[in-house]
């Protein structure tokens, strides 16, 4: 996808689910303004997908993206376990996209997440395939598993330090019925494309 260059952060299309207000968005900008960063790309138009976002090397990529989700007003959903939505957390969890996951269930992430899936209207969920800031043999493919068993596309997004960009970069056409493989490939083209905090850690 092409990329927006004269702007902090692109425009979200009316697909996407929001979050926030003036001020919170406010506050992203002057975040990312303060750190040098800028969101570049465009953001999909479509309710449902699976966001991979990596190279995950460094607790700072939390820190931008932080500031990224703000500027932007996306509301993105993410993976907490059920015991953390207590009060007075619990509403402003939700509100924020969390996703309560119960792990005495007989169902299992993957099931549970599909569940939220089809009984949203505008669910993106982010998810980081390493799983851990320390380097890794191999991804893990649950956000693989997600995204077939819930029916929906996986978006690829990008820190890449040097440039100082969140980079929106494209659908993967899933082609593998191996996650690994497919998992491994995902990671090979990011690899070569961008680059995190830690680059030794990728």
């Amino acid at each position: 996808m092409a990329e927006n260059n004269d702007q902090l952060v692109p425009t979200l299309p009316p697909e996407l689910a929001t979050y926030g207000n003036r001020f919170t968005r406010w506050l992203g900008r002057l975040g990312l303004v303060i750190l040098g960063w800028r969101v570049v790309g465009n953001f999909p138009k479509e309710k449902k997908f699976v966001m991979a976002l990596a190279p995950h090397t460094s607790n700072w990529d939390f820190v931008v993206a932080m500031f990224g989700l703000l500027a932007t007003g996306i509301r993105l959903s993410f993976l907490m376990k059920k015991e953390a939505f207590f009060w007075p957390f619990r509403d402003m969890f939700i509100r924020m996209g969390g996703i309560p996951l119960d792990r005495k269930a007989a169902e299992d992430t993957v099931e549970q997440i599909r569940r939220w899936f089809e009984d949203h209207e505008q669910v993106c969920v982010a998810i980081t395939p390493e799983g851990t800031r320390s380097k890794v043999e191999k991804w893990k493919t649950g956000f693989l598993r997600i995204a077939e068993h819930a029916r929906v596309p996986v978006f690829i997004i990008a820190w890449d330090y040097p440039g100082k960009r969140i980079v929106l970069d494209r659908f993967w056409e899933l082609g593998e019925n191996d996650h690994s493989v497919e998992a491994e490939k995902i990671r090979a083209y990011i690899n070569q494309k961008y680059v995190g905090r830690h680059p030794h850690l990728q």
